[in-house]
């Protein structure tokens, strides 16, 4: 039997779009991420949250890379999983208006933010 939490579907804006949580539960959340042509994710990294995306639409370039390597950048392709383990920086791009599933474990604080254009303050690397 399954159940939905009556907050669901729920959106949190944020400045780079918006996301769009339509599943939570105690082992997994799915997301929709919205992002804006020209905008920006923090460049972060998760303790660990475990995570896959999927670029849905649009396009976007994925800044990703291990502590102490070089960062790599790729151009995320359409319905091309994505996997984000915990401990690798990435930050995303869009470059144009662009849409993208995520599903993860369920630690959606843990987040240690790096770098931010929107000024959002670092947390403890």
């Amino acid at each position: 039997m399954s159940t939905r939490t009556p907050e669901l579907p729920r959106t949190i804006d944020k400045p780079w779009g918006h996301e769009l949580i339509w599943a939570e539960t105690e082992r997994y959340v799915g997301k929709i991420l919205h992002v804006r042509r020209g905008e920006q994710l923090s460049l972060q990294y998760h303790r660990e949250k475990d995570e896959t995306i999927m670029l849905l639409s649009g396009r976007v370039a994925l800044e990703h890379f291990r502590d102490g390597e070089s960062p790599t950048t790729v151009e995320l392709a359409i319905r091309a999983p994505f996997h984000v383990p915990p401990g690798l920086r990435h930050r995303m791009t869009a470059l144009e208006d662009s849409d993208l599933l995520e599903v993860s474990t369920p630690e959606l604080d843990d987040v240690v933010r790096l770098a931010d254009v929107y000024g959002r303050v670092p947390t403890g690397a």
